[in-house]
């Protein structure tokens, strides 16, 4: 049926999410390895945000990009993932159209941010190895704030223009997502209007929230690898170049799905290997987020200890007052 016919047919009230596939044995396993995904997320970017607050050693340029990071993690796996959980749950899929375009509204927000954030935690690490005698002075705590709030402004401004033009298409059936959240591309795919000048702007915005930061951070890191490469020692440049890689293995998968997803051609990929990369920006990198930058930093580490030795004197002191 063409979509000049569909016109005449009924607008669609709700979308149905069809995500990975049906069965109740298949759900299951989902379920339970979506729900563990959510609470290691949840709670690994819970506890950096109250480490970071608490010790006044981390209230440095560093962990505060890095708290950010944490918040902006939580709210993109909640946007998504509670969602996921509640349909494999009660086996409802549905979805009204108002709150699928408000979880895609907020998904294109917080997508955006964490491109932008990515490249000014890259930017501090460049500044903080290739520039260390200046680098109080350039990372200072106004500028800070500055590209806090930028990251998160820009990614919230970014994506109002896409959900309008969205939005503003004619629903008028099917109604099946072959997705598993509110996307652009999915959604259009179901749209009887014309999407092609949508789907233009949809590539250029993701290009210009994407592929910038991403020559940036990559720009980034080269010039720390080359630093890196001028460390007499063995063993410092074996360090730096452990946690560089990780930072840098991480930011690429990040970057890069997002890139073949949004602003590579897309006709010719599958729907399979769609869903694939949408897992590495949506859930994996939420999760992987905390230990890559965070856990494994020593001065995070000797923070824990300090903290966890402090915490089992008190408690020890505790029983024994008791004990008295």
């Amino acid at each position: 049926m063409s979509k000049l016919e569909w016109k005449n047919k009924t607008v669609v009230t709700e979308f149905i999410l069809l995500g990975f596939g049906n069965g109740p044995e298949l759900d299951y396993l989902l379920f339970l390895m979506f729900l563990m995904t959510y609470i290691m997320t949840i709670t690994w970017n819970t506890f950096i945000i109250a480490l970071v607050v608490a010790d006044q050693s981390l209230h440095i340029p560093m962990y505060f990009f890095l708290g950010n990071l944490a918040c902006l993690d939580i709210c993109y796996s909640s946007n998504i993932l509670p969602r996921m959980l509640l349909s494999y749950l009660s086996g409802d899929r549905s979805i009204s159209v108002a709150k699928c375009f408000t979880q895609y509204y907020f998904f294109g927000c917080l997508a955006a941010a964490e491109c932008y954030l990515l490249a000014v935690m890259s930017y501090d690490r460049y500044l903080a190895v290739c520039k260390p005698l200046h680098y109080l002075f350039l990372m200072n705590h106004k500028l800070c704030l500055q590209l806090g709030a930028a990251s998160w402004i820009s990614g919230f401004l970014s994506n109002s223009i896409l959900t309008f033009l969205i939005s503003d298409l004619d629903f008028c059936g099917p109604n099946e997502i072959e997705h598993f959240f509110c996307d652009s591309f999915p959604m259009m795919k179901l749209s009887c209007s014309d999407t092609h000048v949508v789907g233009l702007v949809t590539s250029f915005v993701a290009g210009v929230c994407s592929l910038p930061p991403f020559l940036l951070t990559f720009s980034s890191y080269l010039y720390i690898v080359i630093t890196i490469m001028r460390i007499p020692s063995s063993t410092g440049r074996k360090k730096a170049f452990s946690t560089c890689s990780s930072h840098l293995i991480v930011v690429l998968l990040f970057y890069w799905t997002i890139l073949a997803v949004y602003v590579l051609p897309h006709h010719g990929i599958q729907i399979s290997l769609y869903k694939v990369f949408s897992i590495s920006y949506t859930i994996l990198t939420p999760l992987v987020n905390p230990l890559i930058y965070s856990l494994r930093n020593e001065e995070v580490k000797k923070t824990l200890k300090k903290k966890y030795i402090a915490g089992f004197q008190i408690v020890a002191l505790y029983f024994n007052n008791k004990m008295k």
